[in-house]
């Protein structure tokens, strides 16, 4: 039972829209009826300006953070060992699949960062790294955090084997990976809108 109530209380801490709380608030819009959709800080950045995008971003990413911190102090020192995988997961997938909007939200990129910050800051690195490789040439967001999650898996792996841990960070990146499904298809047909050009889509 003490498992069960630390996943749920990561899930739970990943499961807070900001995006669509703060633009609400501080814009009277509905973010999800701007740009792509997205409750994420890419979109938000669209609906209400750069600083709250940025806010959001640091929001999502504190929220896997928070749901890795309280799930571990929940579950104790005597959790079982295949805990410490569905934990990174359980924040992701909270911001994800949020039940405050009909288990519909965000990409899950800045929660899964968050998550890997207090997980394995060297995947962490890695991921970040990806990113930076992917996104600069291109100008894509998208890209990167593609790259991220594929290189976060490789990494995790890489770094701790088999463990449960590895496997965790596997299942944020394939998260990742199926919420960037749209964007994959335009990168392929060469329609994924680049930063700092025009289009409906961040």
């Amino acid at each position: 039972m003490r498992d069960v109530l630390a996943l749920l209380a990561a899930f739970l801490c990943g499961s807070i829209p900001f995006g669509l709380l703060l633009v609400r608030l501080t814009r009277r819009v509905d973010v999800r009826s701007v740009g792509s959709g997205n409750i994420g800080a890419t979109n938000v950045a669209r609906a209400g300006g750069a600083m709250l995008g940025v806010l959001v971003l640091v929001l999502d990413l504190l929220k896997g953070v928070a749901g890795v911190l309280a799930a571990t102090a929940v579950a104790g020192p005597d959790a079982a060992p295949a805990l410490a995988g569905a934990v990174v997961a359980a924040p992701v997938a909270g911001h994800v699949f949020t039940p405050w909007l009909g288990f519909r939200g965000g990409k899950g990129v800045a929660t899964a960062l968050g998550a890997l910050a207090v997980t394995d800051a060297r995947v962490l690195a890695v991921a970040l790294a990806a990113f930076v490789l992917a996104a600069a040439p291109t100008r894509i967001v998208s890209a990167g955090s593609l790259a991220a999650a594929v290189a976060a898996a490789a990494a995790g792996f890489v770094r701790h084997g088999t463990a449960p841990v590895a496997w965790g960070i596997a299942a944020v990146a394939a998260l990742v990976i199926v919420r960037h499904r749209e964007n994959l298809k335009r990168i392929i047909a060469g329609t994924e809108p680049r930063l700092g050009a025009s289009g409906k889509r961040p």
